[in-house]
C-alpha cells in the first residue's frame, strides 16, 4: 500500500527538529522509510511511513506542546525488538516510564507491547493473567522473561 492511498495522517507538531525526529522515527522500524524531505536544515513539514502508516512532522513552534495524550503504540515481536525499540528511543534524552511507555527526546510518548504480553493477559487461567498483569505494572520496559515467570507463579 503506498502512501498515496491514505486519506489521512496524523501529523505530530514539534516545536523544532522535526527532521532529525522523523529519521529516527523512521530508522528502527521496518516499512519506514522517509517520503518527502524539503529543502533546509529543518523544513517545515517531512512527510514519512512509520511502520506501513503515512504521518508527517510540523515544526510548529512553541505555542503547542506534545503531551501523552497522544502516543504510538508499537506491537513488539520479542524481547530482543523491544529492547532495541526502546534504546533507539530513549537514546539522547528520552525517558522511561511505567508499563512499556517512554517518551522520545522530543516529547513524543511511545509504548512498545510485546505480543506476548497480550497473549498473556488475556489467557484463560485467569489468575495467570492477573500474575503477569501486577508484574506489568511493576515494570517500566516490558521484560517477557519476568511476566512469563509471574504468569507460571514463580
Amino acid at each position: 500500500m503506498t502512501e498515496c492511498l491514505h486519506k489521512t495522517r496524523p501529523c505530530l507538531r514539534l516545536e523544532k527538529d522535526g527532521l532529525p525526529a522523523a529519521r529516527l522515527y523512521v530508522s528502527p522500524l521496518p516499512d519506514s522509510r522517509m517520503v518527502s524531505e524539503t529543502e533546509g536544515s529543518d523544513p517545515l513539514v517531512m512527510n514519512s511511513i512509520l511502520a506501513g502508516a503515512p504521518y508527517q512532522i510540523l515544526n510548529g513552534g512553541q505555542r503547542f506542546r506534545l503531551s501523552e495524550a497522544v502516543s504510538i503504540p508499537v506491537s513488539t515481536a520479542d524481547q530482543a525488538e523491544t529492547d532495541r525499540l526502546w534504546s533507539a528511543l530513549i537514546a539522547d534524552g528520552g525517558e522511561e516510564s511505567r508499563c512499556g511507555w517512554l517518551k522520545d527526546r522530543w516529547g513524543l510518548s511511545w509504548q512498545l507491547v510485546p505480543r506476548r504480553l497480550g497473549e498473556l493477559l488475556s489467557h484463560p487461567d485467569r489468575a495467570g493473567a492477573a500474575r503477569a498483569q501486577d508484574a506489568m505494572l511493576q515494570m517500566n520496559k516490558i521484560d517477557i522473561a519476568a511476566l512469563e515467570r509471574a504468569f507460571e507463579g514463580a
